[in-house]
């Protein structure tokens, strides 16, 4: 069972039912929108806390660390009482280790945030840095005309700990969420993560290092904002809704993709085996440099075989930096001519996200491919 809390205020503890959905949300936002109407220049922030180390204590009496009941957050981030904000929070009950995440865990979290979208000024998500860059990238897609934050971060060190990175992170992502223009639009209305001082496009980033504070790296698109004695905004770099069009959620996923990564020596019957898995609808190629793949007779004949029989591969490169152009080499120019299409300077985690949100949403082969080719949430360059 989960639940939802609200601080600054004396409000009981709202259960969910098994789907993990509000039961008595409309009563309940009713309630909100009221006190909030006493508070109307004060901002206000829904924190989810779905898991991850940064929702971590250390068990004074045994040294593990285990989950803490974010009913007492201010008792842990104590800095959070001089925000002059109405902060709410979300907790799963229980946590979800990163590793776990999957559409499912999407799904719900983009139901609590349309439940919730017009009685808060932005949202604030606590995620495990693992797989953090796919929930980012997946909430791009499924939060169509998002016009408010949508934030993302997580700490290295868990928030109990003495040198955490958590509390610096939670907190000016909470800043960040609630920062308005003079005309009372929101700073940044997307879905991005913010971490060690670099507010990133989500479906722009990926995790790059397992051990130190600047765990996530934006490598083709410049950060949004950088955080330093002020948080500079990039306002140039950021996308910019129409605001009258009211929030479209999307739910629905198909996983049956594969991330296929390309290597010198790799075997015939091992992209055989790939190609042929049952129920397999798409691939994302990983290749060498600016899209290219050894010159195989073999390769080519079973990637052309797989897109004729309706299988979508997409080309992304191997390196953390740069993109696809498939008609640079001619090692490229024979996957364009086998039907594999151009990811262009698409992250691994975008990718595989985007691949599954198109296709649970039942398009043809060809409209797939069309919104492949396409930018949908400022997630490729096409120059």
């Amino acid at each position: 069972m989960a639940y939802f809390h609200t601080y600054y205020r004396n409000v009981s503890l709202i259960p969910v039912n098994k789907s993990g959905f509000l039961i008595f949300y409309i009563n309940f936002a009713a309630e909100i929108k009221s006190d909030m109407s006493m508070q109307i220049n004060c901002p206000s922030v829904l924190l989810i806390y779905t898991g991850g180390t940064i929702g971590m204590i250390e068990n004074p009496e045994t040294g593990a660390l285990e989950n803490f009941n974010f009913d007492h957050l201010l008792k842990h981030v104590p800095e959070l009482k001089r925000f002059n904000y109405h902060i709410s929070s979300y907790q799963f009950n229980p946590p979800i280790d990163s590793s776990d995440m999957e559409p499912a865990f999407w799904a719900k979290i983009v139901k609590i945030i349309s439940y919730n979208y017009d009685y808060f000024d932005g949202f604030v998500i606590l995620h495990g840095t693992d797989t953090m860059a796919y929930t980012a990238s997946a909430l791009s897609f499924m939060l169509e005309n998002l016009s408010k934050p949508v934030i993302l971060t997580g700490s290295q060190l868990p928030i109990g700990t003495l040198r955490t990175d958590g509390k610096e992170n939670l907190i000016t992502a909470i800043e960040i969420a609630a920062a308005k223009h003079p005309d009372g639009t929101p700073v940044v209305p997307e879905v991005c993560i913010f971490f060690e001082n670099e507010l990133m496009r989500g479906n722009r980033t990926t995790k790059i290092n397992a051990e130190n504070f600047n765990a996530f790296r934006s490598f083709n698109y410049p950060s949004l904002a950088k955080v330093g004695i002020h948080i500079r905004y990039n306002e140039h770099l950021i996308r910019r809704p129409d605001p009258t069009r009211p929030l479209k959620p999307h739910y629905l996923f198909d996983t049956n993709v594969v991330v296929l990564t390309l290597f010198p020596g790799i075997q015939e019957k091992i992209i055989h085996s790939v190609l042929h898995v049952p129920g397999l609808k798409a691939v994302v190629l990983k290749t060498f440099g600016s899209g290219n793949a050894p010159q195989k007779d073999w390769l080519i004949n079973l990637l052309k075989d797989a897109t004729e029989r309706g299988i979508i591969i997409v080309n992304i490169t191997q390196c953390q930096s740069g993109a696809v152009e498939m008609e640079r080499y001619e090692t490229g120019l024979q996957l364009l001519q086998a039907g594999v299409i151009s990811g262009y300077d698409s992250t691994p985690e975008c990718a595989v996200t985007k691949l599954m949100f198109l296709l649970g949403h039942g398009l043809s082969q060809s409209e797939i491919r069309y919104r492949m080719n396409s930018c949908l949430a400022g997630e490729i360059t096409k120059e």
